[in-house]
């Protein structure tokens, strides 16, 4: 008889996990995905030709567990847009200065038609494996069986794997038994990757900052935007800048918050960067199926990967995984990709 496996979270590490999983081929898995979408906080939104990412994004050279998952997935990379001058802001009394960006910096590559499409080849390989809208609310462990509740259902599993990030997961699931105390506190103090970030893209007709030299890479030590980027895709037929936002705009509605970045690119940019098609934005803190609204301060990257993440509970039954929990680049696409690895090898 099939050992039956329950996957909490369609993400990246929840996917890989199935698809490692299911190349074994002597495991029943079901993936449940909360939200009305796969990917976490991969988020690609499609605006015309340019797929924009308001989500994970970047991958390097070193992250050789996501990169070896690409090549076998058929995901094509590409480098990511660096040719030209940069500009800083460092007051807001002066205008952005120009710079040549350094040579032999380290190339950063993105995923040829949106990070999204590692999900979508991910999503082909489980087809009948994954539930959407299915909001897990309780895990009741006994002698043999594992019961889970979610908002729509009842599932039974003989192991569950958890790839929600730990703090969402102690606040979010009632536990019996309860999970032990000190695992409720560490993860009660483990950062969310994400959580303290805003991401935005202006869709653009043409890649009007080429012209003039520039690479559309630019830092602000002002604000609004803090970092900014050329996000025109693989084809070069489709144009977008994208960046960050400071995060202590989040009170902000978005049109407020928009109406200040377009200002600051007109400032870095002129006239043109008022020009655009759309623009496009996502503040991870209120999401409320990827992390817990506090205003609890936690430094990034705080106990991911942490010793007490490493071991199984409710009697060898549940797995806590997730980029977060991983040892090696966590609260990174890599790290939740190596977490499924060694959440396989650990079953």
């Amino acid at each position: 008889m099939r050992k039956e496996i329950l996957i909490i979270g369609g993400g990246l590490s929840g996917l890989v996990t199935g698809y490692l999983l299911k190349q074994k081929g002597n495991y029943s898995i079901k993936i449940l995905e909360a939200n009305s979408r796969l990917g976490g906080r991969i988020y690609t939104k499609k605006i015309g030709s340019a797929p924009i990412e308001l989500g994970a994004t970047w991958l390097w050279k070193y992250n050789t567990s996501l990169l070896n998952l690409c090549k076998e997935l058929n995901a094509n990379l590409f480098e990511q847009q660096m040719e030209g001058d940069a500009l800083f802001e460092a007051m807001s009394a002066n205008p952005p200065q120009r710079f040549k960006l350094p040579p032999n910096q380290e190339i950063s590559y993105r995923i040829d038609g949106g990070t999204s499409t590692l999900l979508d080849k991910l999503s082909n390989e489980l087809q009948g494996c994954i539930l959407l809208n299915e909001k897990v609310l309780e895990i009741n462990s006994s002698d043999d069986k594992v019961l889970v509740k979610t908002s729509n259902s009842t599932y039974y599993c003989d192991t569950i794997i958890s790839t929600l990030p730990p703090k969402l997961l102690v606040n979010s699931i009632q536990f019996s038994p309860e999970l032990p105390n000190d695992v409720i506190q560490i993860a009660n103090k483990t950062h969310t990757w994400m959580k303290d970030s805003i991401k935005f893209s202006v869709v653009y007709d043409t890649p009007f900052w080429r012209k003039n030299g520039l690479s559309g890479v630019a830092f602000s030590n002002v604000g609004p935007f803090t970092e900014l980027y050329d996000h025109s895709n693989a084809s070069d037929n489709g144009f977008a800048l994208m960046g960050f936002v400071n995060g202590s705009l989040a009170p902000l509605n978005l049109e407020q918050r928009k109406q200040k970045v377009i200002d600051q690119l007109k400032k870095f940019f002129g006239e043109e960067a008022t020009q655009y098609i759309s623009y496009e934005e996502k503040v991870w803190r209120n999401e409320k199926l990827t992390t817990i609204t506090d205003n609890q301060f936690i430094m990034p990257h705080q106990h991911n990967g942490h010793n007490i993440y490493q071991k199984p509970f409710l009697n060898g039954k549940l797995f806590i995984s997730g980029s977060e929990t991983s040892k090696e680049f966590g609260g990174y696409m890599e790290g939740a990709v190596r977490r499924a690895f060694n959440i396989i090898e650990n079953l």
